[in-house]
């Protein structure tokens, strides 16, 4: 059974959280396949539906649910959905298009998967590429933008102190300064929100790819005891 580090924990993402444990498990009356996260500090079981989307039903999920309810009644069970802010149906859709965990995990065709690893990687790095061609571009030209946005809205709607009164001029004055400030605070929100999926895409090429040197290794382990 391949046995991985914590990504997140070994590259210090995070910090501050109680040891845990993470497993994916296959449902064998249904053939659902399903992520597990145990913490047993806070006496908590996870159900991660996202990294597991597509490869269990809904009857799976349920009866998955029932049974962790009844074996661990001191514990409490919790399912961690897909977030829309951290685009997780953007990523698995994204991972699951090139490679599917269930190949990852008990597929035998390891060439096959080798090249889907690299195609995901190199989808990782493109998405990493735009976003930080869409930070710049927001960079460059926010600061330049708005200072013309604010000369040319003093100039033209100073001119209608004398019709709409000082007040009303500089209210106008603030909502186009602003809104257009809106606009490029918008766009780079989404330029990050697109480093972070890029970052997960690419930490999903390195779990899945930890996990194929592992059954690679236990293949070849299992193959010179057997000679």
């Amino acid at each position: 059974m391949p046995s991985l580090p914590c990504l997140d924990h070994e590259a210090m993402l995070h910090e501050g959280i109680s040891p845990h444990a993470a497993a994916y498990v296959e449902d064998f009356e249904t053939g659902g396949l399903h992520e597990l996260v145990c913490v047993p500090a806070q006496r908590r079981i996870e159900i991660d539906v996202v990294s597991t989307a597509g490869e269990h039903s809904t009857e799976s999920h349920e009866l998955l649910l029932e049974q962790l309810k009844k074996r661990c009644p001191d514990y409490q069970v919790v399912v961690n959905g897909p977030s829309w802010l951290r685009g997780d149906r953007r990523v698995a859709r994204a991972c699951r298009s090139q490679v599917p965990l269930r190949d990852v995990l008990v597929g035998g065709d390891f060439q096959k998967l080798e090249r889907s690893l690299e195609q995901l990687r190199t989808v990782g790095a493109l998405m990493e590429k735009q976003s930080r061609v869409a930070s710049w571009s927001v960079r460059t030209v926010t600061g330049p933008m708005l200072a013309v946005a604010g000369v040319i809205s003093y100039q033209v709607l100073g001119t209608l102190t004398n019709a709409l009164g000082e007040q009303w001029v500089q209210g106008l004055q603030y909502v186009v300064v602003g809104s257009l400030g809106g606009v490029f605070l918008y766009l780079g929100l989404k330029a990050v929100h697109l480093t972070e999926m890029a970052n997960r895409v690419w930490k999903r090429y390195s779990e899945y790819s930890l996990i194929l040197k592992d059954r690679l290794r236990h293949g070849h382990t299992d193959s010179s005891e057997h000679q």
